[in-house]
């Protein structure tokens, strides 16, 4: 669904609507330290996925605090989970990830959560990486009725699940590629929702580098996507 999203009306109360064209993005963990979430979105920041949550048993420790204080800020958030696929199985690490900040609300400021994909193929086949993301997928959206975002690069999900095809048309994908102008889409994802396209970001409130994301389309569907329409 996310991928075609279609812009809609939604009410000024939801979110903080402006006319970017590609509202800006950053990724955060436990890594940047104390953030100051009204400086992030006063220096132009709309929205930011946030780490919550690792394997099955890890969960970051200043999640918390910056899932609430970018909710404050304005800044329309969510959470993501770095995928340990060679750990436990996908439908395991979801359930975790869904119960310990990957859930998700109808309020105007919380993206569908996401799961990270890039610690390498795990030893996982190709067959079994793509039973794993599939169902992660599937346990992610049984209880939270949302597509989970799919965060990769295009050689990961080459390698890893062989330019698999299946999740293009259910997932969105959040693409990372740095250093180009135009990021390398992995198979079978007619386009990218999401492009972190640099690590080495700098934005006030956060003291050092920060991953920095584009979004791909306007407010308005930045809105839609945070909202399920």
């Amino acid at each position: 669904m996310a991928i075609g999203i279609t812009a809609v009306a939604v009410p000024l109360a939801n979110a903080d609507v402006t006319t970017k064209a590609n509202p800006e993005g950053i990724d955060v963990s436990s890594y940047q330290g104390s953030i100051n979430w009204s400086s992030v979105k006063s220096a132009g920041i709309s929205f930011a996925w946030i780490k919550a949550t690792e394997g099955t048993t890890y969960h970051d420790s200043r999640f918390n605090a910056n899932y609430t204080n970018a909710y404050n800020a304005g800044v329309i958030r969510g959470a993501y989970h770095f995928a340990r696929p060679g750990n436990s199985s996908g439908s395991a690490q979801a359930t975790y990830f869904a119960s310990h900040g990957g859930g998700w609300s109808k309020d105007g400021k919380t993206l569908p959560g996401a799961v990270d994909l890039e610690a390498g193929c795990a030893g996982l086949s190709q067959s079994s990486m793509r039973n794993w993301i599939l169902a992660f997928y599937n346990t992610y959206k049984s209880k939270t009725g949302r597509d989970v975002v799919i965060y990769t690069t295009r050689s990961w999900w080459s390698s890893c699940t062989g330019g698999w095809t299946g999740m293009g048309a259910k997932s969105p994908m959040w693409v990372a590629h740095w250093g180009v102008s135009s990021p390398s889409i992995p198979a079978g994802f007619p386009t990218w929702t999401a492009w972190q396209f640099s690590s080495t970001g700098r934005v006030s409130g956060i003291s050092g580098n920060v991953d920095r994301d584009h979004f791909n389309g306007s407010a308005a569907r930045l809105l839609a996507l945070a909202n399920n329409t």
